[in-house]
């Protein structure tokens, strides 16, 4: 490598069809309810107002929708929800690509399109083959067409990928706005508000100024149109189960968790219909209805276990990887902490949900300590959840009959099915809490609120003063959430920034100091970078990385030794650390040793281009040659190894074949310079003096056409995102090295020395499933 060596960084049971696509409209009637009852359902409708289409029974239902319909709020609901997104998210259309979206995004070839189309449907998210047992295993192909759509069009331009991911929050917004009117049955001005609330609720930031968060935004789009197809009256056609099933295969090719709509529809389907299957099953005669919803349900079924066979297809045989640091409570031997630790991970998700306040792109490494004892008061938060839990379970339960709640039951099965698959109930995942995953269950909070904000306001009897000061806390909480998203996507704008506000809400967190020492040796203060790997390794004293990027800042070989010792041996796989122990060996004269290092670097990757070039200065010969060939042939398009096997071959007099190696480097780079000066002196040597003119000529007039203001290529804008960056896998192999990734932060003795490091910024995501 060139250089001195450097470190290598790193609901409606009101519906008219009540879900059985009959329309008609005696639901009450075939629940086998006596006429009393049926007045006093009547009776509860008119008192709710009958808020859209879709809601009440009889002619209550039909005057309802033509004075409070969807058609007469739609144009109020979008103007509305149009206005409170650009409010909310005007000042993070203009943020730069920051954690995640780097390798999502500027260092993906199936975005970047330099990888063929097909590869897509092959690859995972980050872009690497699902085949691959260092895949994260994140399939969400639809997701990465997107950006490769954004990309075609726009080129790496953030503000487009920025502005689509507010459009598709929006129409997110209006579409939950109709669920809560349409389905849910609340009273118009209500289910805005929802819609509303949901645009604005500050938990949406990650989901929505974080360019990786469009596959939750784009799977709650699918989402929403597959529930509504199925359950929104006025959306209903022949075959909408099919349709319904068609957006929520959609919705998990955007991301794993959208196959959950199938559940979710289906759940409120049995609730809707309960009065047809308890009829039948008490009677046992089965009715057109009952048969109806069996058909939709063994339909649903079918596309439930389809999807979910495909998707575990998609798995390739093995499952993703990830470390302790992702989720500290998935290698605790205790099944009692484990237990404890995610019941109260869910706790405090539903917390954030309601008090948004600490918020963080990253809470690995204890930032949520486990609990590890009863007597723990963070129990109590738990038991809360559980008891709410209960209640809501309770109350369903008890209203399969009269129906009176249904927003209840559907709110409790949109905040609880979408969440089940970061809950570490089904499969354990790679992450403690992402506020993200969050954005499909909010809306199963808001409209529980939402419902109940409705119900006290409607009631005849609350007192003025209590109305009065709803409206009020309604008004300010709206106030404080707009001001918050406006402040947290000040956050996402740049890598500094992000880090900062990680570093301000989790001091403790290790992995944010480590992330700001990155930050800081980029910008060449080294002793605030040491400082904060030495803080890091006082939270978290088997950081690999850290021990590794501390030591490439030592000035001492001895000491640089033990960090490089210690990173591998809490991390026996930590490849950079292999190499850069190797490279210090080599400076301190201990070249069996070095040898060594390298040889097992290259074992744990065998395509770790800097291990085989140091190795080829460290042998002799036809030793050196061979390695030098294997390099490549291995990175053929790179033509600085293409010119460097061309020098060796021309220095141990085997000219012509120095010839084909330079005109291979010369067909990937016309004007790599290396490689025309090597040419010529090979023409030189072997007499061909004209042909060095020529060549010579040729170059100069290039380089200088090229170097005119105004008059040479154009630069593309892409480059300089993606120039100086570098995949990093924690504690899995990295990717092969390559010259346009390579940086030279510290000068030292040899010209082509490289001691590497772990990336500048800490990609934390890359090896998270279901993320």
């Amino acid at each position: 490598m060139r250089g001195s060596p450097h470190y290598h960084h790193h609901n409606n049971n009101n519906n008219n069809n009540n879900g059985n696509g009959n329309g008609n409209n005696n639901h009450y009637h075939f629940n086998g309810q006596q006429p009393q009852q049926q007045q006093h359902h009547q009776q509860y409708h008119q008192y709710r107002g009958c808020g859209a289409g879709g809601t009440g029974a009889g002619g209550v239902h039909r005057r309802g929708r033509q004075k409070h319909g969807w058609p007469d709020a739609a144009a109020a609901v979008y103007v509305s929800v149009a206005a409170a997104v650009t409010v909310c998210y005007w000042n993070g259309l203009h943020g730069d690509f920051v954690h995640d979206d780097i390798p999502a995004v500027t260092m993906n070839a199936d975005v970047l399109g330099t990888g063929p189309l097909a590869r897509v449907a092959t690859n995972d998210f980050w872009g690497t083959p699902m085949s691959d047992p260092n895949s994260h295993k994140s399939y969400r192909p639809l997701t990465t067409l997107t950006f490769r759509l954004n990309h075609y069009l726009f080129g790496l331009q953030p503000v487009w990928f920025h502005l689509v991911n507010v459009i598709l929050h929006g129409v997110c917004s209006v579409l939950f706005a109709r669920l809560c009117i349409s389905v849910a049955g609340l009273q118009r001005k209500y289910g805005l508000l929802a819609g509303i609330l949901f645009s604005v609720h500050p938990i949406h930031t990650e989901a929505v100024t974080g360019i990786v968060g469009r596959a939750d935004v784009l799977a709650c789009l699918f989402f929403l149109l597959s529930f509504l197809t199925y359950h929104d009256t006025r959306w209903k056609r022949k075959e909408r189960v099919v349709l319904s099933c068609i957006f929520g295969a959609l919705s998990m090719l955007a991301k794993e968790t959208g196959l959950m709509v199938l559940l979710v529809n289906l759940a409120y389907d049995v609730y809707t219909s309960w009065g047809h299957i308890k009829k039948s099953l008490v009677e046992h005669r089965h009715n057109e209805e009952y048969n109806s919803f069996v058909r939709r349900a063994a339909k649903m079924l079918a596309a439930t276990v389809a999807l979910l066979t495909f998707r575990l297809y998609m798995l390739q045989g093995s499952l993703p990887r990830f470390t302790e640091p992702d989720n500290p409570a998935a290698f605790h031997d205790s099944s009692k902490v484990r237990f404890l630790s995610y019941s109260y991970v869910a706790a405090f998700n539903l917390w954030l949900m309601l008090c948004p306040s600490a918020l963080s792109h990253d809470w690995q490494m204890n930032s949520l300590p486990l609990v590890t004892s009863l007597n723990d008061a963070r129990n109590i938060g738990t038991c809360a959840v559980a008891a709410f839990l209960l209640c809501a379970t309770c109350k369903i339960l008890s209203d399969m009959d009269t129906q009176k709640h249904s927003p209840q039951v559907l709110a409790a099965l949109l905040l609880v099915v979408p969440y089940i698959p970061a809950s570490n109930l089904l499969v354990t995942v790679g992450f403690v809490v992402a506020e993200r995953v969050l954005y499909i269950p909010s809306m199963g909070l808001i409209l529980l609120c939402v419902y109940g904000l409705q119900t006290l306001l409607n009631y005849r009897k609350s007192p003025k003063w209590v109305i009065i000061t709803t409206k009020f806390f309604v008004g300010l909480t709206l106030t404080i959430f707009v001001a918050r998203t406006v402040l947290r996507n000040s956050d996402w704008l740049s890598r500094p920034t992000i880090i900062k506000a990680g570093l301000k809400t989790l001091p403790h967190n290790a992995k944010m100091h480590y992330n700001w020492a990155n930050y800081q040796r980029d910008v060449g203060d080294t002793q605030t970078a040491v400082n904060h790997y030495r803080e890091a390794l006082r939270l978290w004293p088997s950081y690999a990385s850290a021990h590794n990027n501390l030591g490439t800042l030592m000035e001492r070989s001895r000491d640089a030794e033990h960090h490089f010792l210690a990173a591998i041996r809490y991390s026996p796989g930590h490849v950079n650390a292999h190499y850069n122990l190797g490279q210090v060996y080599r400076l301190m004269n201990r070249t069996k040793d070095a040898v060594t290092m390298l040889e097992r670097c290259l074992m744990l990757n065998s395509g770790y281009t800097a291990a085989y070039l140091l190795l080829a200065k460290l042998h002799t010969g036809t030793q050196t040659g061979r390695l030098l060939k294997h390099v490549a042939a291995y990175q053929s398009k790179n033509p600085e190894h293409q010119a460097r096997y061309a020098r060796w071959l021309h220095d141990n007099r085997r000219a012509a074949e120095a010839l084909i190696y330079y005109k291979r480097a010369m067909a990937v780079n016309m004007e790599h310079r290396e490689s025309v000066l090597g040419l010529a002196r090979v023409l030189r040597d072997r007499g061909q003096k004209s042909r060095v003119y020529r060549l010579i000529t040729w170059w100069q007039s290039t380089r200088r056409r090229h170097s005119v203001p105004g008059g040479g290529r154009i630069v593309f804008a892409g480059d300089l995102y993606v120039k100086g960056w570098q995949l990093y896998k924690q504690g899995q192999t990295t990717a092969p090295l390559s010259s346009a990734g390579e940086r030279t932060p510290r000068r030292r003795n040899s010209a082509d020395d490289k001691i590497s490091m772990c990336n500048g910024i800490q990609l934390s995501h890359v090896m998270i499933p279901g993320k």
